[in-house]
This record gives C-alpha cells, sequence and structure tokens, in this order.
C-alpha cells in the first residue's frame, strides 16, 4: 500500500525538492502533492519540474483551512511534511492529521524557535546567543509554533568565526541529510 505524501513550503522548495527525490525510487511512499502559501514561492517550480501537482493558496483559503483539507482528501494524503512552511497549520488540518504531520526547524528546540523565528534570523539568534552547538529539531506539528512533540535532534559545532551563512550551511547539510530518512522511518512506524 502506498502513502501518498503532501510537501508544505512557503519558499524556496529546496528541503521539499530533495524529499521528493528521496522517495522516487520507493515503492510504498509517493510525494503526491505540493502546497504552498506564496505565489512567489520556488516550490512551486520545482514541484512542477518534478512533475509534482502543486497548489497555491491565499492567506484566507489557509487560515480557513476547508479547502486545503478538501484538496488533501482529494489527493487521498496520508502525510504531511512541513519543509521550510511559514504559516501556522489551521486546527482543522491539525485535527486530521494526529501524529501525521511533521515539521523540521534549524535550531535545537526549544532553543531558538517560535513564531517568526526560521532561515537567518534563527542562526542570528544563535550566534547572537554565543551558542556552542546547533542543528535541526524533527517535531510533530501542533497548535503552538516549534512547539510539537520532538521526535528527533542532530547536532552540528558552531564555530567562533560563524556567520548566520556559514552557520546555515550546515544546518541545511543536516536537513538534507536526514530529513528524508526520518520521514521514511515515521512512515514505516504508521
Amino acid at each position: 500500500m502506498i502513502t501518498n505524501v503532501a510537501i508544505l513550503a512557503s519558499g524556496n522548495g529546496s528541503n521539499a525538492e530533495n524529499i521528493a527525490r528521496y522517495f522516487v525510487a520507493n515503492s510504498t511512499v509517493k510525494v503526491s502533492l505540493i502546497i504552498t502559501n506564496s505565489q512567489k514561492a520556488y516550490a512551486l517550480q520545482r514541484a512542477r519540474n518534478l512533475g509534482i501537482p502543486c497548489a497555491y493558496f491565499s492567506k484566507e483559503f489557509w487560515q480557513d483551512g476547508h479547502a486545503v483539507l478538501g484538496l488533501l482528501r482529494c489527493y487521498n494524503i496520508g502525510f504531511i511534511v512541513l519543509a521550510g512552511f511559514l504559516a501556522k497549520v489551521p486546527d482543522i488540518i491539525l485535527q486530521a492529521y494526529p501524529k501525521r504531520m511533521v515539521n523540521i526547524h534549524p535550531s535545537l528546540l526549544p532553543l531558538h524557535g517560535g513564531k517568526g523565528m526560521y532561515g537567518d534570523r534563527v542562526h542570528e539568534d544563535v550566534l547572537r546567543c554565543g551558542e556552542k552547538e546547533s542543528g535541526i529539531t524533527i517535531h510533530y506539528t501542533s497548535e503552538v509554533y516549534d512547539a510539537g512533540q520532538i521526535i528527533v535532534q542532530y547536532k552540528c559545532v558552531v564555530k567562533a568565526d560563524d556567520t548566520p551563512d556559514s552557520l546555515a550551511t550546515r544546518v541545511h547539510a543536516l536537513e538534507y541529510e536526514h530529513y528524508p530518512k526520518v520521514i521514511e522511518q515515521l512512515l514505516k512506524e504508521l
């Protein structure tokens, strides 16, 4: 039996593409849909390049959630992956996918998380606070930004001469290496 996966992405979509490519040859997992809340998200072009159906929902439709949930059901989505998705997930969708929706955050939560903490803002905060390590947190999605149950964390050293860009490069490498594998393991456990 195939599990259809939807990926939610707001920006560039490099993690979405990495995940989709990871599952191309998988006989039990199919990335069937990529959804964004930004018309300018390059994730839409990445989806088209990969031949994956994609959709954009405006803020009004996203916040309501009913149209999004209808599309997820239309594609028989069994699992949702947030990959650089910056909008709050509506309760109606959270309730429809308990323990079937994961997010990745570019720090070791609970540090440097919460509303407005994404991308370079996170790396700048890690450096400003003088942290000795950073990394990624993969967690279940909840009604509070970055507060869902932590599944796993992977760490990297923060170097004395790090800039937000150099730290981001190492954190992205952790994301690309580990996120698809963790998703695959979670799907095996369903």
